[in-house]
């Protein structure tokens, strides 16, 4: 691996962890909008299909207000380790969490979680005191305030943390679109980003059009 490269995620030595993205939380989070939340957690899990990422997922109390986690990722994800918790707030405190990501053999770790202060945050830190290097998706992480964001991302970046956004987590695991499933990548990118499905559309067309044109001009020769 060149020094280059080395900074960047290596797509075979990653775990995604989807924390706590549950129905009641999400109806608490004022830092952004809701549907983008709920949109950028489930690029994430698309993704981690894509690159065969094991994923880990928890909630925090789901028989109470907090609710059930959005059902999107199990069904895009079925092969998902779910890890139940016995009230523990930190996940990283549930002993069965801790080992279901050791059983990874990853040593580095994507981590979305809501609320950002807490879900995201604490497990976050107790990972990098255990050697981890974490990455933050924050923008897949909602937050009771934009001010308590601000100061959760000081604190986890002090520790250690690389804050990150969803698009970037996608390009650094997809790499190159120079590969059979850039299609697919380009799919997640559409959901992400509906613009970008626009200029998709737009591209194909024309190439249609071009391909058309070209077979007249030769059915013409």
């Amino acid at each position: 691996m060149t020094a280059q490269n080395s900074v960047l995620m290596n797509p075979k030595d990653v775990a995604l962890l989807l924390i706590d993205h549950q129905s009641g939380l999400f109806q608490t989070v004022q830092d952004m909008d809701v549907p983008t939340l709920r949109k950028n957690v489930i690029a994430l899990a698309k993704v981690a299909k894509l690159a065969n990422i094991p994923t880990i997922t928890t909630d925090s109390v789901p028989s109470g207000p907090n609710g059930p986690l959005i059902p999107e990722i199990s069904e895009i994800l079925p092969n998902n380790v779910y890890v139940p918790r016995n009230g523990e707030i930190n996940a990283w405190d549930n002993p069965n969490f801790v080992k279901a990501v050791e059983a990874t053999g990853k040593k580095t770790l994507i981590i979305a979680g809501t609320l950002t202060s807490v879900c995201m945050a604490f497990p976050t830190l107790s990972a990098l005191a255990a050697g981890y290097k974490v990455y933050n998706v924050v923008d897949a992480s909602g937050n009771w305030s934009k001010m308590a964001t601000d100061i959760t991302l000081a604190r986890v970046v002090q520790a250690g943390a690389i804050p990150i956004d969803t698009a970037a987590v996608l390009s650094e695991l997809q790499q190159t679109w120079n590969r059979p499933d850039a299609n697919e990548y380009a799919e997640v990118f559409a959901h992400l980003f509906p613009n970008y499905r626009l200029l998709i559309e737009s591209y194909q067309r024309a190439y249609s059009e071009a391909q058309k044109a070209s077979g007249t001009e030769k059915g013409g020769v």
